[in-house]
């Protein structure tokens, strides 16, 4: 009698071990099902209309648009809004020396070799972003040069560059003091350190 009681016992922990698992089974589908609501609730914004627009500024670099905009909400209003064709942005950094604390030179515009006559024999792109997408349709795409080694620089007549290679400690230190203002330094320096750091904790 003991061993048929012990045996029910047996059966009576699997079949609640079936229910728990069936149960939390369950739970999963209804939290999987739950997600997929909450992303179809999220609908994607509608975009204002552009109605009219006229050129009112044409230079050498950028033009400036004034646009007749429809919000969604119905309200009509007017922009004036500067189109750039974008900029290239160049983050270089030297590697060789130290790669926890890289050398890093910051150049943007004309090519790497063009103006500082360093030239790289790795590039990828880093990030794209645009400065201030209020008004200003700029974007400005960071390229990452490394593996660099050194050359003659070619700049322009009118073009006066002072090459100074600094560590990115040092840069960061400057960043935390507010001593950089300039909003391309702030955006490739501070991503390429955070890449950084997060490849030496892998």
């Amino acid at each position: 009698m003991a061993t048929r009681k012990t045996a029910k016992k047996g059966a009576t922990v699997r079949k609640n071990s079936r229910s728990a698992a069936s149960k939390r089974t369950a739970a999963g589908v209804a939290s999987r099902k739950g997600v997929k609501k909450a992303k179809a609730a999220v609908k994607t914004p509608e975009r204002a209309k552009v109605l009219r627009s006229k050129v009112v500024f044409k230079g050498r670099l950028f033009r400036v648009l004034r646009d007749d905009i429809l919000e969604p909400t119905g309200l009509r209003s007017t922009r004036d809004v500067i189109r750039h064709n974008g900029s290239a942005v160049i983050l270089a950094v030297d590697r060789s020396s130290s790669k926890k604390n890289p050398w890093v030179v910051m150049e943007r515009q004309r090519e790497l070799a063009e103006e500082t006559g360093y030239r790289a024999r790795k590039w990828r792109p880093l990030v794209s972003y645009y400065a201030s997408p209020g008004f200003l349709g700029e974007a400005m795409q960071v390229f990452l040069a490394e593996d660099l080694y050194a050359g003659e620089a070619t700049p322009e007549e009118d073009e006066r560059i002072e090459i100074r290679l600094v560590k990115l400690s040092d840069i960061l230190r400057m960043i935390e003091k507010g001593a950089i203002h300039d909003g391309k330094t702030l955006n490739a320096v501070l991503l390429y350190a955070w890449i950084l750091g997060r490849k030496r904790k892998k």
